[in-house]
């Protein structure tokens, strides 16, 4: 598990240099073509992005827009894991107000540093960025409103670690809203295994009924997973063969099979 943290470690530092010098960010997903655009374009609206510091948005690294599909309200207490550049943590702190809050947490310091600039040209008050694992959470118990997170939980080698760790700091009816990359059917062993694929989004992807299981093994219930983007294999040719990976010999486990998806769940109880 550590070869994978080191790739993805590396892999996000060198993404947050790129945003840093305003280049456009090619980690989680983002390479070249038109998988760039089938995977990430149309996640936030207009108006979101125009609130945003430039580098925020080109350091946003996800396949989805958690902020929107969470349903935050005035004065939640927010928690983003892999806030990357902190795109979804500004976001989220704008929805819940002065009077909620908005964590991001991340374990790439060059991510760090560039969330805290993005901070303080967003002026944003109620934000506060964590460094640590999402395996390890440093927060309390019972302390959070709503998990969110954009195609991070994939690129843990301990999904299960980072999904109890997620279930102890909600609060009691605390919600987990998601979005991440999510497999339907096998995937080949010549994927799951490559490293430089786990810093990418897909080799880490769980089936769907995986994901719903360990969830539920977390102690969440009200559990659901909605497809939000479907990817055909083709536009993933040129990304497959720049990893040594022969494309004909995986695209009928990749046609269709990875999706965007929306994963909710709720700890039990009442806040």
């Amino acid at each position: 598990m550590s070869e994978i943290k080191d790739a993805v470690r590396a892999k996000y530092a060198q993404a947050a240099i790129r945003a840093a010098g305003e280049e456009k960010s090619s980690c989680c997903c983002k390479k070249t073509g038109t998988i760039d655009a089938s995977v990430t374009a149309g996640l936030y609206d207009s108006d979101e992005l125009g609130s945003l510091p430039d580098k925020a948005v080109l350091a946003s690294l996800g396949c989805g827009n958690p902020t929107a599909l969470a349903e935050l309200k005035a004065g939640e207490t927010v928690l983003d894991l892999g806030s990357g550049g902190g795109i979804d943590v500004l976001l989220s702190a704008r929805r819940v107000g002065p009077s909620g809050k908005a964590y991001g947490l991340d374990m790439t310091d060059e991510m760090l540093a560039l969330a805290e600039a993005n901070k303080a040209k967003a002026g944003l008050t109620n934000v506060e960025f964590l460094k640590g694992e999402i395996e390890a959470i440093p927060l309390p118990d019972n302390c959070i409103d709503v998990i969110i997170s954009n195609c991070v939980i994939n690129l843990s080698g301990d999904k299960d670690k980072v999904l109890r760790e997620a279930f102890r700091v909600l609060k009691p009816g605390g919600r987990f809203a998601v979005s991440d990359i999510v497999v339907r059917g096998e995937v080949p062993a010549e994927i799951k295994d490559n490293m430089l694929l786990w810093a990418g989004c897909v080799a880490g992807a769980l089936q769907d009924s995986e994901y719903t299981a360990k969830l539920a093994a977390a102690g969440f219930d009200d559990i659901s997973i909605d497809v939000t983007r479907v990817y055909e294999a083709e536009v993933a040719r040129a990304w497959f063969q720049e990893k040594g990976i022969a494309f004909d010999s995986v695209a009928p486990y990749v046609d269709k099979k990875f999706v965007s998806a929306f994963v909710r769940a709720t700890k039990p109880g009442e806040q």
